[in-house]
């Protein structure tokens, strides 16, 4: 994917970019756009602004808001099948799977089930949770999938950031081996950056250990 080669100058080229159409959307007559017009400018703000929370990053932002830019999320039939399927195959895993505010589907996946400490090698019991979520999206060319790792604080950021990673890129060559085309799926780690609980406690650091997944389908303003 080109997300993939943008370098930090095109980075921050693209950020400026965002932070003025944001901050110009308090301004545009939204109604007097087209549907298509609407979709294509609400999905690259509200892409920005889910990338940002979720990276945490100027970064993150940047990613958001490319993906949006390409018509914004759906929230189709298939979504909503796909994240009950989801349900039923994490129920009483402790994987958490929700929609998000700009319609993905987002598995955010424990360590106890996921990856071992210091380790990138997926466990046995992800393994049916990733078959079943690679089930059916080879039929589905208009969906995108992002992975990002995560780790605790303990460590330095030498050994976490690229563990992060490694996290992901295991879970995404799963997938591949699966029917998954490894070039749909865009890899990330963020080490001990975007923690969701507290590193100062056991509870919290094994919170921060985790994988992650995001599945979205692109509008019909995308896919012409």
């Amino acid at each position: 994917m080109i997300i993939k080669h943008i370098g930090i100058r095109g980075f921050v080229l693209c950020a400026t970019a965002a932070t003025f159409f944001i901050a110009g959307c308090a301004d545009m007559n939204m109604g007097s756009m087209t549907p298509g017009t609407r979709d294509t400018a609400v999905g690259a703000g509200v892409g920005a602004l889910a990338g940002a929370a979720i990276g945490g990053n100027a970064k993150g932002a940047v990613i958001g808001g490319l993906l949006g830019a390409a018509g914004g999320y759906v929230w189709s039939q298939h979504m909503a099948d796909k994240k009950a399927a989801m349900e039923r195959a994490t129920q009483g895993t402790g994987v958490a799977v929700t929609q998000t505010q700009d319609n993905q589907l987002k598995l955010n996946i424990p360590s106890d089930i996921s990856f071992d400490t210091g380790r990138a090698e997926i466990k046995p019991n992800l393994r049916p949770i990733l078959d079943q979520f690679a089930s059916g999206l080879a039929n589905q060319p208009n969906t995108e999938i992002r992975i990002v790792g995560h780790t605790d604080n303990v460590g330095s950021n030498a050994i976490n950031d690229p563990l992060s990673v490694q996290r992901a890129q295991s879970a995404r060559d799963y997938l591949a081996s699966r029917g998954v085309d490894p070039r749909r799926v865009f890899t990330a780690g963020q080490g001990e950056h975007d923690p969701i609980a507290d590193n100062n406690t056991a509870a919290g650091r094994a919170s921060n250990r985790r994988v992650e997944i995001f599945l979205a389908e692109r509008s019909n303003v995308a896919a012409r």
